[in-house]
């Protein structure tokens, strides 16, 4: 899942600076940076097509995807509607927004629609965070991620399995199962109570559609299943029930299609349901002792992470044991009065395919993560603002993956992961892998550059990838000036467009890093070399020719220069 996360944001990323170079100019009261999350999680929940966007996909992702994800609702109650408005209108004007969009009138007075509300649930999240915060302060809990973040932080590096491995055992889940037939089961508009969601009777016929047991009690039955409404919670968080009208509750629509097909829908599915680990804690009959319990279950799974993904649970059981009673002063008598707190944690995180127990190592056993465990602790601790290091497993790395990876690296472990993926590859292969990559977006500078240094080091073996680049308009410099330096027959050599387009490419990146970085790589070529360059520049057919023209134009010290950079910019858009 994280794999797909930062494929998404590597696509994302080009279209985005383009943004904030556009916005400087065309919306400069925009906060361009809170567009990045909104433009992220409509290309993951949304639409595959960065430019497709429809007024009902819009509502959702600000009513209800933003509200779960936003990191800072003050600035996006301020700010975010506004940013998301430049955003649309950038991608109008500069032919992105696809005709499969509604149109961007329509989008802006959805925009406008949604703009009340948006406003009032960022609200909520503030007065919910204030509270959490005091709440933290008084207490703290056994979930609480903060006090290992040093230790996390310095974990090796942990390698994700790929998505397709994570699906596969996404769609063996037992409890996801459990909450599909339970959510069938409930069908379409079914009335639930006030007092209780079902009637006694229809909590049997809800135990036996999930195959959980009737217990025996004298009072009343709904009281006495706490494992049947956690799955039903469950069945809400994935969105697998949904309240209706008129207290009904209804089936979504493919929920009877559980195991989806689809590896994205199916691990979308389980990610929305990762949450529900909370429902691992032990339920005590007494409140107090209830909350002294608070976050055991996330405590189990942190406590595994460090441990490298295992531990005797009899020493897990002993620590966070200690750990309750230092939190809070009822947590060694709530420790006591729910008998083996882990078990239900360890039930839970079992049926949620996180952790497995095999008791046939040590006294207790040994509580072990999953490759799909540790793929959700990592996304819980990612939600915690906690630095880690976790990347995808080498062997099932695509060639673009390392190279978005790699732009985030220091230069030496860049240089580490490019060795350990090529060594599984032989070096034409490894040449095709990279140099198809960087053609997927011509717009992506930084990949284009990374391809082309990696596979540079390649030598003669490389040549055959090489050649077939020069088919790519945005690959061609790179193979012209290489396949020359090899002295290749045949081979044709640089052009001064070739240089140019190399040009490009480099203050591209370096406008990516900051603007005191842009102007220092101007300065490094001098005003004259510089003016003579935008006489012929602004030809090139570059993805970013314009905004860099206009950027040059705006941040050049020099006022000759910024005056040829407009004119430059004036020809660009008037070639097209």
């Amino acid at each position: 899942m994280t794999d797909r996360i930062e494929v998404a944001a590597t696509e994302l990323r080009p279209l985005l600076e383009e943004f904030i170079m556009w916005a400087r100019v065309n919306a400069p009261d925009s906060d361009p940076e809170l567009v990045g999350p909104a433009a992220l999680w409509h290309r993951l929940a949304f639409s595959s097509d960065l430019g497709t966007w429809k007024r009902a996909d819009l509502r959702n992702l600000l009513l209800d995807r933003m509200p779960k994800v936003v990191e800072d609702p003050d600035s996006a109650a301020d700010g975010m509607l506004p940013a998301v408005d430049a955003y649309l209108t950038f991608l109008s004007q500069t032919g992105r927004l696809t005709q499969g969009s509604d149109s961007l009138e329509g989008l802006r007075e959805e925009l406008d629609d949604v703009e009340d509300e948006f406003v009032e649930l960022m609200e909520e999240l503030l007065d919910d965070a204030e509270g959490d915060d005091a709440d933290e302060e008084e207490t703290g809990d056994l979930g609480d991620f903060e006090p290992f973040a040093d230790e996390l932080a310095d974990l090796p590096t942990i390698r994700l399995r790929p998505d397709s491995e994570l699906a596969a055992a996404a769609r063996e889940v037992p409890l996801v199962a459990k909450a599909r037939d339970l959510a069938v089961w409930v069908g379409s508009g079914r009335r639930v109570g006030e007092d209780t969601l079902l009637s006694d009777a229809e909590v049997e016929e809800a135990l036996a559609a999930v195959g959980l047991p009737r217990p025996e009690t004298d009072g009343s039955l709904a009281e006495a299943v706490p494992q049947l409404w956690n799955i039903w919670n469950l069945a809400v968080d994935l969105e697998f029930l949904e309240p209706g009208e008129g207290n009904t509750v209804a089936v979504q629509d493919d929920t009877s299609e559980w195991p989806f097909d689809d590896d994205e829908d199916v691990l979308d599915a389980w990610m929305l349901g990762l949450h529900s680990v909370d429902y691992g804690d032990p339920e005590l009959p007494d409140d107090d002792l209830t909350m002294a319990l608070a976050g055991l279950t996330r405590g189990v799974l942190v406590r595994l992470l460090l441990a490298g993904g295992s531990r005797e649970l009899d020493g897990l059981r002993q620590e966070l044991a200690e750990a309750a009673a230092e939190i809070d002063e009822l947590g060694s008598d709530a420790w006591e009065a729910a008998g083996d707190p882990l078990a239900p944690a360890v039930d839970w995180l079992t049926g949620y395919g996180m952790v497995t127990l095999d008791a046939s190592q040590g006294a207790g056993g040994t509580l072990s993560l999953t490759a799909l465990g540790t793929e959700g602790v990592i996304h819980l601790v990612d939600d915690s603002d906690i630095e880690i290091d976790a990347r995808p497993a080498i062997e099932s790395m695509s060639a673009h993956e390392l190279l978005a990876l790699s732009a985030e690296l220091p230069e030496e472990e860049a240089d580490a992961e490019f060795a350990a993926w090529m060594r599984l590859r032989e070096p034409g292969r490894a040449a095709e892998e990279l140099l198809e990559a960087a053609a997927e977006d011509e717009s992506d500078a930084l990949i284009r550059v990374q391809a082309a240094s990696v596979v540079g080091t390649l030598g003669e073996e490389a040549i055959p990838a090489w050649q077939a680049a020069l088919k790519e308009p945005s690959l061609r410099p790179y193979a012209a000036t290489h396949l020359s330096q090899l002295g290749v027959e045949g081979a044709p050599e640089p052009t001064q467009d070739d240089t140019h387009w190399l040009i490009l490419d480099m203050w591209t990146i370096s406008a990516g890093l900051g603007r005191s970085e842009f102007v220092s790589s101007l300065q490094d070529i001098g005003p004259d070399l510089l003016n003579n360059l935008l006489e012929v520049i602004w030809k090139i057919p570059h993805a970013h020719v314009e905004e860099l023209l206009d950027l040059i134009s705006q941040v050049h010290p020099d006022k000759q220069v910024a005056k040829a950079a407009r004119r430059a910019l004036f020809k660009a858009r008037s070639n097209q």
